[in-house]
This record gives structure tokens, sequence and C-alpha cells, in this order.
């Protein structure tokens, strides 16, 4: 059981039969009444956003999601193939599981298959992965005083805000939970 002040971005639980991830999470603590949990809720299966007011310290049910790694075989129209590195089995993945890591997945990157109750549920990449930078403005020394960033284009074609000394060619890290740079790789 998970109680409602536990609530994290990410979480999962399930409420009146039906699996759900926490998106965004605010607790509201009221002068003589208890607190009050705001939550953006994802349903798992549909893929449904909603909101939902929760009293702190209801419990409720904890999931357990398998996660199985695997790497990134190739696009076939709506499918997306996926290799389980230790079956060796080909999966095939919907588009509208994989769209939220869609920007930053390319062929033979590693992913996680997440399964419930042997039912796959959505693919998860790891926490960086590093991506070359095909397009991007030049940037000139001078510019800014500091902190200036720039847009560039990557090879899997998501667009994302890099520094200035950014170069086309240049291999970097990002950070697939919020989609920004870190650093040179």
């Amino acid at each position: 059981m998970i109680s409602t002040s536990d609530f994290r971005n990410g979480t999962m639980f399930e409420m009146d039969g039906q699996l759900l991830s926490v998106v965004n999470v605010e607790h509201i603590k009221l002068a003589r009444a208890g607190a009050v949990i705001k939550a953006k809720l994802r349903n798992v299966m549909t893929g449904s956003i909603f909101e939902h007011s929760f009293r702190s310290g209801d419990k409720y049910k904890t999931v357990r999601i398998d996660k199985k790694e695997a790497t990134y075989l190739y696009a076939d129209g709506s499918h997306h193939y996926f290799m389980d590195t230790q079956t060796y089995d080909q999966v095939a993945v919907d588009e509208e599981m994989v769209e939220s890591v869609l920007p930053f997945l390319k062929e033979g990157s590693p992913a996680y298959l997440l399964r419930h109750e042997d039912r796959l549920i959505g693919v998860e990449l790891p926490i960086t992965v590093e991506l070359r930078v095909v397009d991007t403005d030049p940037g000139f020394k001078g510019d800014t005083v500091s902190g200036a960033t720039k847009p560039a284009r990557l090879e899997t074609g998501a667009k994302i805000q890099v520094p200035l000394f950014i170069q086309p060619g240049d291999l970097i890290r990002v950070d697939t939970r919020t989609g920004t740079y870190m650093e040179r790789a």
C-alpha cells in the first residue's frame, strides 16, 4: 500500500481497478482541515490524463511493474520493434506507447520494456542518452555574459536548447526525463 503523502512524479498505483501513474503532484496545506493532495494522473492502459484530489493519508494498492532490458531495432509504419536482450525475442510496440520517448530513440539504443501482469504497458529509456548534433547555428565568442543557449537539431530529429559552444557533429548527453542538454559526451 502507498499513502497519498508519498506520491511523487512517476509513482504507479491502482485505484478503482485502473492502473494510474502520477504525472504531477501538488501538496496543499489547509488551515484547519488536513492537507489535500492534487495530482495529475495518467491512465497507463488508455493514456488519458485527468486531475484528482486526495486527502492526505489515503492509501492505495501499489502495483508491480517489471522492467526488461531491450534494444531498439527499427520502425515499420505504426509499430516499433525492440529485441529482448535476454531471450532475443522481437517485440512489436504500437506508436502510441513510444510517443513520449520517440524524440530520443535511435536504432541500436538500449531501452526498457515495462510490463504489468505480463501485459506490455510502455517503454522507458535510460536517464541519459548520447546523441549527435546534426544542425545548429554557430555561436560567437562574447555573445552574452553567461548561460546563453541556442536551438539544435539532433540525429533523431529532436530539437533542444544547447550552450553556444556546441557545434554540428558534437556528441552530447541528453536527459530523457526533461529533454534537456546535460554535457558533452
